[in-house]
């Protein structure tokens, strides 16, 4: 992006110009620096100042963050956002970039007369519907038109990303992101003029191993009020204050989440071992002995670890087992990775 003078220095260089501190022609006739003097493109100007561009940077890192924790806690494995960068352009140079197909969610900025864009690559799309749904999501999905089916899935995910979007705007604006629809087509999207300078807010969603593009577009001229009242300390103040909040509620959302988590359980009662000889002569009424005797304890396994220790018997005619106690590191026997029986 290129860099925006801001009136101070704007004043500054006229006064120079004007007392002769700095010649026109100099700088015509090459004797300033070229680093000293920087191109300006008319026909594209920057509405938004380095300064702003910062302070947007703040609230959507606050944003990615929080709505990272809500993804943790609703696909069950690691995830992150980063904000990659913030960046002004042509709304036409916007949805010439747009991958087809794509999945672009439309949503209103209440209070003003414009409306916004959150981008999700359908990569990104599919792996959350497929985490959603219990599935492990290890490749990246090819790209490919969501289903119906798939969009009702996603929809809620959406919704609390413009939910959370709301909380991290609040600290320099109250204004509330309202779902609108999903489009598949970028051509069907008209948000703004084609020669409007729209900011693009871009991430890195990292799930797993795996890195997926998520993008938000705002036009200027729906947030002109608010981006006259930019100011980076204001905003980063106020984010700080609101984190330790948010890191509380996130922390309820996620201990709840995982409170309904099902988690199997295996009691294993012995285990043996024979030759293929001894298997290839086994019949009926044959005995194989294991390394567990009656009175000693069981170990149970719960989610492929090994938890407690437990004693079998039956419940209304049913297998169970009874836990005795917590198992700990000295029960581990290294010859076969059994537990030894309680003292």
């Amino acid at each position: 992006m290129t860099d925006v003078l801001s009136q101070h220095e704007i004043d500054s260089l006229l006064t120079d110009m004007t007392s002769g501190t700095v010649d026109v022609d100099d700088i015509l006739q090459g004797k300033i620096k070229k680093g000293d003097v920087s191109n300006y493109d008319f026909r594209r100007p920057n509405r938004i100042s380095k300064n702003q561009v910062r302070t947007l940077q703040t609230v959507h890192e606050s944003f990615a963050e929080v709505f990272g924790y809500y993804l943790v806690s609703k696909l069950q494995t690691l995830v992150s956002i980063t904000v990659t960068s913030v960046d002004q352009l042509f709304y036409s140079e916007f949805i010439l970039s747009v991958s087809n197909p794509s999945c672009l969610y439309v949503f209103d900025i209440e209070g003003t007369d414009g409306s916004g864009i959150m981008e999700i690559s359908p990569q990104l799309a599919l792996t959350i519907v497929e985490r959603l749904l219990g599935g492990a999501a290890e490749t990246p999905a090819k790209s490919r038109t969501i289903t119906p089916i798939e969009q009702a899935v996603i929809r809620s995910v959406v919704e609390h990303a413009l939910s959370d979007l709301r909380n991290a705007w609040r600290s320099i604006a109250d204004i509330s992101f309202q779902y609108q629809r999903l489009e598949m087509e970028a051509d069907f999207v008209q948000v703004a003029p084609s020669s409007e300078i729209v900011v693009v807010v871009s991430f890195d969603v990292n799930i797993g191993l795996h890195t997926y593009l998520l993008n938000l577009c705002f036009p200027t001229f729906a947030l002109e009020d608010v981006l006259a009242r930019l100011n980076r300390q204001q905003v980063t103040t106020s984010v700080i204050r609101q984190t330790p909040s948010r890191m509380r509620e996130n922390m309820e959302i996620m201990t709840h989440q995982m409170a309904k988590t099902y988690l199997p359980i295996l009691a294993e009662l012995g285990k043996s071992s024979i030759t293929v000889k001894e298997l290839s002569e086994l019949k009926v009424g044959d005995v194989i002995k294991i390394n567990k005797r009656i009175n000693e304890e069981i170990e149970v396994v719960i989610a492929g670890k090994r938890k407690l220790a437990a004693r079998p018997g039956s419940v209304d005619g049913k297998k169970a087992v009874r836990v005795t106690r917590e198992l700990r590191d000295d029960d581990l026997v290294e010859e076969d990775i059994t537990y030894k029986m309680e003292e």
